[in-house]
Parts: structure tokens; sequence; C-alpha cells
């Protein structure tokens, strides 16, 4: 069995690193196989493209 857990928000700096890093851990710690990875959405476009003026 396989869950997902997402964290976003909309506003830097908030801790959304923090906390996933922190869950990671304890979860590690507790046999689970644990993969964060954090998601660019500016991965295959830029700014400008994703809100045009």
């Amino acid at each position: 069995m396989k869950f997902i857990f997402l964290s976003g928000g909309v506003i830097s700096s908030v801790g959304k690193g923090v906390a996933t890093a922190a869950i990671s851990t304890l979860l590690e710690s507790r046999g689970y196989k644990v993969a964060p990875v954090k998601a660019d959405m500016y991965l295959n476009v830029d700014a400008g493209t994703i809100r045009p003026q």
C-alpha cells in the first residue's frame, strides 16, 4: 500500500520544507520508506507564460 502526502501554500517561508522533513523523519524512524520530492511548476515554462499580462 502506498500513501501520498502533499503540502502546499501560496507564500514562501511558511515552513513547508521543515514540516515535510520532520514528517519524513518520523515516518522513516517507524520503518516507512519515504521519498520527499519538491515539484517545480516552472520546470518547462516561465512565469510570463503561466500568467500573461
